[in-house]
C-alpha cells in the first residue's frame, strides 16, 4: 500500500473566486486557471511515491448554480494539466446528508479502497475546515492553506501552509524524516 496526498480542488490547485468572504469554484471554463507552482509541486510529490487524489465538493450543482457539465469539464481541464491518480467528485449539498461530502471522508475512504492507498501515511490539503475534519476522520496528516474564508477556528490542522508547492516541501520533509 502507498501513501497518497488527497487535494481539494478550488483555492488549492486552481484558483477559487472569493466573494462577500465566501470562495466559489470557476463558473465557466473559460475561468479555470491553475496556481502558481502546482505542477511542480504534484511532480515533487509522486517522485516521493505519493499518488496525488483530488477530492472536491461542488455542491453548487445540487443547488442549481452550476452544472455538472461544467464542473467535468473543468475536471477534465485539470486532468490534461496535471497528473492525478484520481479525481472524486461529491455534487451532493449539506442536506443531502451523503457520506461523500467533507468533512465526512467518504471520497477519501473510496480513493483508498479503489487504489490500496495508505491513509495512516497520507496527507490531505484543503483550504477549509472542512478538508481538514475530513482528513482526519479518515486517519490523515491536515495541512490547511491558510485563508482569510479557512475557518481555521473551526479544525486544528496538523499544519499550515501557504500554498501547494510549501505544502508539498512539507510533506517531502516529514516523510524523509519517518524513513
Amino acid at each position: 500500500m502507498r501513501p497518497a496526498v488527497f487535494l481539494d480542488r478550488d483555492g488549492v490547485l486552481n484558483r477559487a473566486f472569493v466573494r462577500a468572504g465566501v470562495p466559489h469554484p470557476p463558473a465557466t471554463l473559460a475561468e479555470f486557471e491553475l496556481l502558481p507552482g502546482v505542477p511542480a509541486a504534484l511532480e515533487l510529490l509522486r517522485q516521493h511515491g505519493f499518488a496525488p487524489v483530488v477530492v472536491t465538493n461542488q455542491p453548487d450543482v445540487a443547488r442549481g448554480t452550476q452544472t455538472r457539465a461544467i464542473v467535468e469539464a473543468i475536471n477534465a481541464r485539470l486532468r490534461a494539466e496535471v497528473s492525478l491518480d484520481d479525481l472524486l467528485v461529491c455534487y451532493h449539498d449539506t442536506p443531502d446528508g451523503c457520506d461523500c461530502r467533507k468533512p465526512r471522508p467518504g471520497m477519501l475512504l473510496q480513493a483508498a479502497t479503489r487504489h490500496a492507498l495508505d491513509l495512516r501515511r497520507s496527507f490531505m490539503v484543503g483550504d477549509r475546515w472542512s478538508d481538514i475534519v475530513a482528513g482526519q476522520a479518515a486517519g490523515c496528516t491536515t495541512i490547511l492553506i491558510d485563508m482569510p474564508y479557512s475557518g481555521r477556528e473551526r479544525c486544528a490542522p496538523d499544519h499550515i501552509a501557504a500554498d501547494l508547492p510549501e505544502a508539498a516541501r512539507l510533506i517531502v520533509a516529514l516523510a524523509t524524516r519517518e524513513e
